[in-house]
């Protein structure tokens, strides 16, 4: 069996090679899509059995049609929007996924972001590195404790979000498509209806996974929950965190909520179009995207300039701890299916 391994680091290859000994490995820390394959079929590497990507990897037909031998595909990831199912299952290919690795490591980082946002952090630590000057106008903040934080998305890392906000001494209201009353109950918050979230939030932090509209899971889609049609209704000065998926907000709305002082703010590890951002070079290689990307993209430069923006390169993640959770479940999985030809953490729906 031939396993294929992309996106990762020298010491996540040499953990893997101690996980899964006596089985051949290809490693590569690159992305794997349909614009690298020339590269992938010269190693000789397209008759791999089973493939592990990351979030990078745009996995669709093209990519599919150049693995004839592929009988599964596990993403080290939650979320799994870089993965298209249909060719998946027309091949009858099996999934595999993370459920759960970064539960406090995301909502640890969220707060992170909303400190800097509450107290100026950014601006305070630049003035000084800059300038060497410590007059301190200008960074006046607030105080998290007393304020009311609107939780979107009670999952896993939700329920974590819940916890640390109650340690600040703020006020949780929630919105979820499917309430826990149990979980309200226990963790002390109540479930709201979205509007009614956007009205008295001080805070917006979104721990929701991007579900698109035509994605056919029987959920409710997640796009663009903020908008154009509802910006209106949030609460005047509100700070909006999304350590979540950049396109579960709009970015025009975005952009608009912020130059008209609707928000006060907004601390964003994802943004809609940041594959664009991070290589403008496919700009020259592969072509403009659709003009309503590029318009994204474009407002994606403005926010970056606003000063009271903060973006991070989506690495909410990104943490010793949750990395090597995210490894012993791809390899557990990847196990499971060596021994039993089935994974223990299917994508779910799939």
């Amino acid at each position: 069996m031939k396993i294929g391994f992309f996106e990762m680091e020298q010491w996540e290859q040499d953990y893997v090679k101690q996980q899964l000994p006596g089985v051949e490995l290809v490693f590569s820390d690159q992305k794997l899509n349909k614009d690298n394959l020339e590269i992938f079929r010269s190693a000789q590497n397209d008759n791999a059995d089973v493939i592990s990507v990351f979030v990078g990897s745009k996995i669709d037909a093209d990519v599919l049609a150049a693995l004839p031998n592929l009988k599964l595909l596990t993403t080290r990831s939650t979320g799994f929007d870089h993965i298209d199912f249909e060719p998946l299952k027309q091949k009858n290919i099996k999934t595999g996924y993370v459920p759960g690795y970064g539960d406090n490591t995301v909502a640890e980082f969220a707060f992170g972001l909303l400190l800097n946002l509450s107290r100026k952090m950014y601006q305070a630590i630049d003035r000084i590195k800059e300038t060497e000057n410590f007059n301190y106008e200008g960074l006046r903040g607030f105080d998290l404790k007393g304020k009311t934080i609107g939780i979107v998305g009670t999952g896993r890392i939700g329920q974590y979000a819940i916890k640390i906000a109650k340690g600040f001494g703020m006020n949780v209201i929630a919105f979820d498509a499917f309430p826990n009353e149990k979980l309200a109950q226990d963790l002390d918050f109540k479930y709201f209806s979205f509007d009614d979230l956007l009205a008295q939030a001080d805070v917006i932090d979104f721990h929701v996974p991007y579900i698109a509209p035509s994605a056919g899971s029987g959920q409710a889609s997640t796009h663009h929950m903020i908008n154009m049609d509802n910006i209106g209704k949030i609460k005047k000065g509100a700070i909006l965190i999304n350590t979540a998926r950049g396109a579960i907000v709009e970015t025009d709305a975005l952009v608009k909520a912020l130059k008209d002082g609707i928000l006060g703010g907004a601390g964003l590890d994802v943004l809609e179009e940041e594959g664009i951002i991070q290589d403008e070079s496919a700009f020259l290689l592969y072509g403009h995207p659709e003009e309503h990307n590029l318009k994204a993209a474009l407002e994606d430069h403005i926010l970056m300039k606003m000063d009271n923006v903060l973006i991070t390169p989506h690495t909410a993640f990104n943490t010793v701890e949750a990395i090597q959770r995210i490894l012993d479940t791809d390899i557990e999985n990847i196990k499971e299916f060596i021994q039993n030809g089935n994974t223990k953490f299917s994508i779910p729906g799939k």
